[in-house]
């Protein structure tokens, strides 16, 4: 039957050849036939073959006749069996490795039983978690079976387009070995590697220089073909003959960032785990946090183009790299905002010859104009707050609750086009020197002491001074969530039985029994983790978060393990650390100990001002989203979206064109939140990326760490042993007392989780981020910039993290040792 009529008549074709397979057929011959049959169609040379359909394998039979037909016009003999199911080969889910193949198969009979072990590995429990995994829908997807002519490879391998270990899309990696292929993929062979960055290649081994150059053309136009990095799979057969098995998209490269025709090579540093946010942005988010994160560098006298790369926030830092004054201060503005990652990073990049310093102009250098006047208004503003600390505080409070007042949406606001203006319009009462210049002198008072107290301070000294600070809103908010669960008692067995979102329903229905939240929503329902986006729910809109940590609260049955008894303990030891070591140092260095004395007694009054800008920002960034949702509303009763909050997921200036001009921009929506949802299964996140995608951390040699023990950085003081809890999302999170939180990042939503956990272990940060800065404030030990952790530390193992070493120890036998704290976590 001709393939149009097959089209036409919707019948079931249950065998085809892959020379008949058109790139059109996914869905009737999957991923892998459709893809290998466009490359034949090419030229390319591929081996011949036939598919099984998914036509015969929802009829649930093996074509017998058919495939025995089938197999006899392609010769007979041994054949690789191959699964190709509709999900499969996507670019975004590779499932390699994930469903069966058979190699060398030879006889009917035995060729028939390989294409029923095919058909049933599409429920096989690998397949199905990977599809979880990745938001497949299972009734979706559907088996067909490639069967091709065995190729007797001499050599065999993967051809990546891009570099898979460091992501440049200017190399090619080729790892190869002898015999079939499957040995590179299942390791059970010595491979060669050989890297192509574009310079005649050096043959050596298993490919001459020669078949180094067919590879890595036969990559190039793969390629260009399908439009994206491929992986490739190959062999040379006995008489030299090379034969491209399959090709697939790379799917773990993180996204490029965007063609500025600007000089390259250009550096990107990612901003958004500095306020403990891993997680995409959504575009209305992005669209806002571009602007408040170049206004706020543009407070210190720098300007930096921020960009969006995977969602996530990057500065571009180039031309601050190849200033030469600039760059000078680069390394330690990482060290201190934005964490020893970043600090490594930039150092490398610094001493790259592509970086050396340029002469001094063009775009992306300091004003000296206005880098005068801010170091003017810093110095004045800091001196402030040093010298009259308590005013200082009072000033900032004030601000903060003016902030908070005049966030509220004036009256009027009846259309979406009234509504989309205020969220478009600047905030005409921003006024942030009382806020932001205290935070600053309390940073300062908290960080300048290491360098004069080296040598007389211990280890950990300081982070023990640091600990149960006061004047702290996220500690505040922490707290009174604690005082709510405590008197949420008489409901324990409701709180601690029924799932939090149900619970969240419940009480949004008013059918809870009245536990106090509204009081605290009142105060705190504009958090949420992951607050600086714009499109993310906050709790007083869905407080399915709080009803989670209100149930790990509920756990707490030791009255030592209270977290307000916890934090009195910390501010105790706070205390008499500091009287101690101002005492000992005003001894050894009258002078430096003085000044150091002075300086500590200032970060415990200042120092927990740091979360209160944020705090406040967040006011008006609730309005903008309650505001927004209704005009998303408005589209939605128009046809324009599907739903209200779809319009989290359209730029300002696209939500202008719908209000306006009727634009539809359900489409739009629906691609953005696949890629929304795509980048949230995205584990690892790049620290800096060059233009050319090499992940700049990638490449750096990994410092050593102890047996058994993953490296990190210790950020708050003391040493704990516990089992292990991972989490990637608070809401959901099940907290034990005297667990060991690990996670990407944490931001103020997380640390309602610190109040019962023994230790806190993250991939990113920096020692003056939000989650090391609480850990200190409560007193447990904290080592982060852990890489990968979350994957390398299963939850129930028991780990030992020691905050001096910079260390995360994971025990071999997990539960052979009673997990407990060690020691008081802030003591000396």
């Amino acid at each position: 039957m001709a393939m149009q009529a097959y089209c036409k008549k919707g019948a079931g074709m249950r065998v085809i050849a892959l020379s008949e397979v058109t790139g059109d057929m996914t869905e009737l011959v999957g991923g892998k036939a459709a893809r290998l049959a466009e490359l034949a169609r090419s030229g390319e040379r591929v081996p011949d073959g036939f598919c099984v359909t998914t036509a015969a394998h929802e009829r649930g039979v093996v074509p017998r006749a058919e495939v025995a037909q089938a197999y006899e016009r392609l010769g007979g003999g041994p054949v690789a069996v191959r699964s190709s199911a509709t999900a499969e080969d996507l670019p975004d889910a590779s499932f390699a490795g994930q469903q069966d193949t058979f190699l060398a198969v030879s006889g009917i009979a035995d060729l028939l039983t390989a294409i029923e072990g095919c058909q049933r590995s599409l429920h096989d429990p690998r397949a199905v978690a990977y599809r979880d995994a990745h938001g497949i829908d299972h009734a979706s997807a559907r088996m067909a079976v490639l069967v091709q002519r065995m190729v007797d490879p001499v050599t065999a391998g993967v051809l990546f387009t891009a570099n898979p270990l460091t992501g440049c899309r200017t190399e090619m990696m080729v790892e190869a070995a002898e015999g079939l292929g499957t040995a590179v993929v299942d390791g059970s062979a010595t491979v060669e590697r050989y890297i192509l960055d574009g310079s005649p290649p050096a043959g050596a081994g298993l490919l001459t220089a020669e078949r180094l150059d067919e590879l890595r053309d036969s990559g190039r136009r793969l390629q260009d073909r399908f439009g994206c990095p491929q992986d490739v799979e190959w062999a040379y057969d006995r008489q030299g003959v090379l034969w491209l098995l399959q090709s697939r998209p790379i799917t773990t490269l993180f996204p490029l960032p965007p063609e500025t025709g600007r000089p390259a090579p250009r550096v990107y540093l990612e901003f958004g785990h500095v306020q403990g946010m891993r997680q995409p942005a959504t575009p209305m988010g992005m669209s806002t946090l571009k602007s408040l994160v170049a206004a706020m560098l543009a407070s210190f006298g720098l300007t930096v183009e921020i960009t969006d790369i995977g969602g996530r926030l990057y500065g571009d830092l180039t031309d601050l790299a190849r200033h030469p004054s600039t760059r000078k201060r680069l390394v330690k503005l990482m060290a201190v905002d934005f964490g020893p990652r970043a600090q490594a990073v930039m150092e490398h990049v610094l001493a790259d010859p592509r970086f050396a310093p340029l002469p001094a102009s063009g775009p992306g250098r300091t004003a000296t104009g206005p880098a005068l006047r801010t170091a003017a208004r810093a110095a004045t503003g800091v001196v402030r707050a040093l010298a009259r600390p308590e005013a200082a505080r009072a000033r900032l409070f004030r601000e903060v609750e003016r902030l908070r007042v005049g966030s509220a949406a004036p009256a009027g606001l009846d259309t979406a086009v009234d509504r989309l203006r205020y969220v478009r319009d600047e905030d005409p009462s921003a006024s942030p020197d009382d806020i932001v210049w205290p935070i600053v002198a309390g940073m300062l008072a908290a960080t300048l002491p290491a360098s004069l107290l080296r040598g007389v301070a211990g280890p950990g000294e300081i982070d023990t001074v640091l600990g149960g600070m006061p004047h702290n809103v996220t500690i505040e908010m922490d707290l009174a969530l604690w005082r709510l669960s405590q008197q949420a008692t008489a409901h324990r067995h409701l709180l601690l039985t029924t799932p939090p979102h149900d619970l969240a329903t419940a009480y949004v229905r008013g059918a809870l029994p009245d536990i106090g939240l509204a009081a605290f929503l009142d105060r705190y329902g504009h958090r949420a983790a992951a607050e600086v986006d714009l499109g993310v729910p906050r709790w007083d809109e869905d407080p399915t978060p709080v009803f989670a940590m209100i149930a790990n609260y509920l756990r707490v049955t030791d009255p030592e393990q209270a977290p307000d008894r916890r934090f009195a303990r910390a501010a105790e030891a706070a205390e008499a650390a500091c009287a101690d070591l101002v005492a000992r140092a005003r001894r050894r260095r009258p002078v430096r100990g003085r000044i150091a004395g002075f300086l500590l007694r200032r970060a415990r009054m200042l120092a927990g001002l740091r979360e209160a800008g944020k705090f406040a920002g967040l006011y008006r960034l609730r309005e903008m989203r309650r505001q927004l949702l209704l005009v998303g509303a408005e589209l939605a009763e128009r046809g324009l979206l599907g739903r209200p909050d779809d319009i989290m997921f359209l730029t300002l200036d696209e939500t202008h064109a719908a209000v306006h001009d009727g634009a539809d921009h359900r489409s739009t929506v629906a691609a953005r939140r696949a890629t929304y949802r795509r980048e949230l299964r995205r584990q690892a996140v790049p620290v800096a990326l060059l233009s050319d995608g090499t992940d700049v951390e990638a490449v750096l040699a990994p410092p050593p760490a102890p047996d058994g023990a993953l490296r990190g950085v210790g950020a708050a003081a003391g040493r704990a042993t516990g089992p292990a809890r991972v989490v990637h999302d608070p809401a959901t999170a099940h907290v034990e007392p005297g667990d060991v939180l690990v996670a990407a990042t944490t931001d103020p939503g997380w640390t309602p989780l610190f109040l019962t956990a023994a230790a806190l272990v993250t991939e990113t940060g920096a020692v003056m981020a939000h989650g090391p800065t609480v850990a200190r404030e409560y007193g447990i030990p904290a080592v982060i910039c852990v890489p990968d952790a979350t994957r390398r530390i299963r939850t129930g193992q028991l780990v030992t993290v020691d905050a001096a070493a910079g260390t995360v120890t994971l025990h071999p036998a997990p539960g052979a040792v009673e997990p407990s704290v060690i020691g008081e976590a802030c003591a000396s």
